[in-house]
């Protein structure tokens, strides 16, 4: 019982961030329970709203423990107190409907499968034995089931599923951990697997575990099947056997791609790659990415199409049950261990999520699909990081398990949305002091993709309740992101440069408030400069209201444009042309192409016909790649400068040389670079120990310059952004080199350095220049 009303208080309080979809309503009602205090709680529009009534210590320790002691996957960013009038309550404590008024709460991300939740789905003695849904307040979907706010049951995609008398009993008891979970499901009330065969199959269509048994049979025979996920489909095959991944390869137009596997735990991981602690920890975090790991040589019978010329894998583990249940429980029929697990949709479309859209753009890739009656609400594919050596996470894509997740801004914008870049689009939405995330939606080439953009666009603005005022994108004439941004503002969209915004998002990340610039380290395949040309080697003076180019990689052409990327001999000849270097017949790159082609190409640099003008890195790395023989046509993005990183890493440890670059007045020259690597060349120095010279060479090239900005304008904060570096060896030793200087390094952790992070930059960027107007 509460005590006396001259002898108790009543306060109300306001919990804000991540405290929806979390079990904190199930939460604050114990905590409350166990100290017998009054009141009820809500889900507001704005976060949590509580009133207790009680004892003034109780009522204190209540209060302290509410942002001390959250459930596992809640993050409390704020808590308000308000003393009201005591109401001499009767001592329960209760949880009220959703109060629907406006403002904002944040939503958590979708999160795998927890502890509790796999015994329950391996346990004969369950209820939710082998439920292919089993959930509860501390995992499963929150971001791809939600269709609006606040975060309640009729706002999901699960708004179908009426509960069973038993879910909704467990719903409504306080003391179970599925308490107002709101994805809570059994096989009494759905949803529902299901199996449909590709037509003219022999194999019949099945549900539920004969589904699961079908499946995991057809995966054992060498099948693709497309697996319905959280976010989206994937493709499946067995990883282990080369004709099933090269047919998958063939069928979706791969190239040589890497592709993803899934490994069915950490045993089966630690027998295809090297596995760190704190790798380990990334693999089983609640976010279960894909993280990139060092292959090893014999990778236990691993089929050599997974990864052709990578030196790493992305791995990932099971994050629902369905994956679980795909590799079996015990007692089940043996299946595979590992899975190709690669995003459900063609080359270079977004990924699938409409169950009918399956059977049409999945058809002619898949022997079958397993699917189920669960609606996904918004496309979310799986986010993708590297541990560094330090233990640190470098995300190369945002997505799955971090969306919509908030990020704190060093200062306050006005509402914004940012459309990104054309390639990794992501959007990002900010207001007042946080900044959100899109997931991850691919490159912008197609129809298809522009209305994935649209649509996710909608859906953040529904659950951020963000209104833009202000919409930025990227200044590239070309770029169907902008015309988008320019018909969704009222005003025409505020252009932020490409390499700027790189800088901006290293600087924003790091919680810089733009009191003074930084040098800003640019490095990427390309980017709309300032004076038209194609820039990516640039080294800028940038803060978040403007940039200057300190100095920039000597400019080369570049012969038929973004066509001619997938050409990396043609622009190794490009920069031995601009070098004044010749074409000699022992070249590999020169060997790379026929005599038709080079005499084509000898035409197109001399009469500068379908020529652009580039001081790209990117492209640099490309053109080093093919010069050392390592690969001369690529298949898919960036291919040749990963084969480059690649070898590499096998003579990093082996060799400390490195090729000096030579300098001028705002420009560094790969001239005497190419002059000595030919040199090597015909020497018969191995192609590994080149390409780990090259890479030493530009990060002490980096160093350099940076000194150089360093005298002339006192600052010594490094910013290292754009796609380059992705590349683990540079990033590391440019690090290395820069703090041994004295300097402060700034990299890239939770976004992207790559374009995936470009709108991050462009918002901060946008909403500084718009309060200077």
């Amino acid at each position: 019982m509460t005590a006396p009303a001259t002898q108790a208080v009543r306060r109300r309080v306001t919990v804000r961030g991540t405290v929806q979809g979390v079990g904190f309503r199930p939460f604050v009602h114990r905590l409350a329970t166990d100290l017998s205090l009054a009141g009820f709680v809500s889900n507001t529009a704005s976060g949590v709203l509580i009133e207790v009534e009680g004892p003034p210590d109780r009522v204190a320790g209540f209060c302290d423990r509410l942002a001390t002691q959250p459930p596992p996957l809640a993050t409390v960013t704020g808590v308000g107190f308000e003393d009201l009038p005591v109401s001499g309550a009767d001592g329960t404590f209760t949880i009220r409907s959703t109060d629907r008024s406006p403002g904002r709460t944040l939503l958590p991300p979708d999160t795998a499968t927890c502890a509790d939740c796999l015994r329950d789905l391996t346990d004969p003695a369950d209820r939710r034995h082998r439920h292919a849904f089993v959930t509860c307040t501390h995992c499963g979907p929150r971001f791809t089931i939600a269709t609006g706010m606040p975060y309640d049951r009729a706002v999901t995609t699960m708004a179908g599923f009426p509960m069973c008398a038993d879910c909704a009993r467990e719903y409504g008891d306080p003391l179970d951990r599925r308490f107002h979970a709101q994805p809570v499901a059994c096989p009494g009330c759905g949803p529902r697997l299901r199996l449909a065969p590709a037509a003219g199959s022999e194999v019949r269509p099945a549900r539920d575990a004969d589904a699961l048994a079908t499946a995991r049979a057809l995966l054992a025979a060498g099948r693709i099947v497309a697996v319905k996920g959280l976010g989206g489909y994937h493709l499946a095959c067995d990883a282990t056997d080369a004709r099933a991944v090269e047919t998958l390869r063939t069928r979706k137009a791969r190239g040589g791609k890497p592709f993803a596997v899934m490994c069915a735990d950490l045993d089966a991981v630690r027998r295809i790659a090297v596995l760190s602690t704190p790798e380990s920890a990334a693999l089983t975090s609640p976010r279960r990415p894909i993280v990139l790991l060092r292959r090893r040589a014999e990778q236990a019978g691993l089929a050599p199409g997974v990864c052709p010329g990578s030196p790493h894998l992305g791995v990932m583990l099971p994050y629902t049950p369905v994956h679980t249940l795909l590799f079996g429980l015990p007692g089940d029929p043996p299946g595979p261990r590992v899975l190709v697990m690669t995003s459900g949709n063609r080359s270079g479309e977004p990924i699938v999520t409409d169950d009918d859209e399956a059977l049409t753009r999945l058809a002619g890739l898949a022997d079958a699909w397993l699917a189920h009656d669960r609606p996904i609400a918004s496309p979310c594919d799986d986010s993708l990081l590297r541990v560094r050596p330090d233990g640190t996470e470098q995300v190369l894509r945002r997505s799955r398990g971090y969306v919509p997740r908030p990020l704190r801004l060093p200062v306050p914008v006005r509402p914004a949305l940012a459309v990104g870049g054309d390639l990794k689009n992501a959007l990002c939405l900010g207001e007042g002091d946080q900044a959100w995330f899109g997931p991850h939606i691919g490159d912008m080439g197609d129809l298809t993709t522009l209305e994935t953009a649209r649509r996710a666009e909608e859906h953040m603005r529904c659950l951020t309740g963000v209104a833009p005022e202000v919409v930025a994108a990227d200044r590239h004439p070309g770029y169907h992101s902008a015309r988008w941004a320019s018909r969704l503002a009222e005003h025409p969209p505020v252009l932020v440069q490409h390499h700027h915004a790189h800088i901006a998002s290293a600087m924003a990340e790091h919680g810089l408030d733009g009191t003074a610039p930084v040098i800003g380290v640019a490095f990427d395949g390309t980017g709309y400069g300032d004076d038209g040309t194609v820039w990516g080697g640039e080294i800028l003076l940038a803060g978040y209201t403007g940039h200057r180019r300190l100095a920039h990689l000597t400019p080369a052409p570049l012969p038929g444009g973004d066509a001619g990327v997938a050409n990396p001999c043609r622009l190794a000849l490009a920069r031995l042309w601009a070098a004044g270097l010749p074409w000699d017949a022992d070249l590999p790159s020169v060997t790379a192409c026929g005599d038709d082609e080079l005499a084509v190409l000898r035409q197109q640099l001399a009469r500068g016909v379908a020529c652009v003008v580039t001081s790209s890195m990117g492209r640099l790395f490309d053109a080093v790649s093919s010069l050392a023989g390592v690969c001369h046509r690529a298949g898919y993005e960036a291919q040749a400068a990963l084969e480059l990183e690649a070898a590499a890493a096998a003579a990093w440890g082996a060799d400390s040389s490195a090729y000096a670059f030579g300098f001028a007045a705002g420009a560094y020259d790969p001239a005497p670079v190419l002059r000595t690597l030919i040199a090597d060349l015909r020497r018969g120095v191995p192609a590994a120990v080149l390409a780990a010279r090259f890479h030493r060479g530009v990060a002490r090239a980096v160093a350099e310059i940076c000194r150089r900005a360093r005298r002339d304008t006192g600052l010594a904060t490094v910013a290292l952004s754009g796609g380059v570096f992705a590349n683990a060896l540079l990033e590391e030793e440019c690090a290395r080199l820069l703090t041994d200087d004295g300097f402060v390094v700034l990299r890239h952790g939770e976004v992207p350095p790559n374009d995936g992070g470009l709108a991050l930059g462009q918002l901060v960027v946008a909403a500084h220049l718009r309060q200077k107007e």
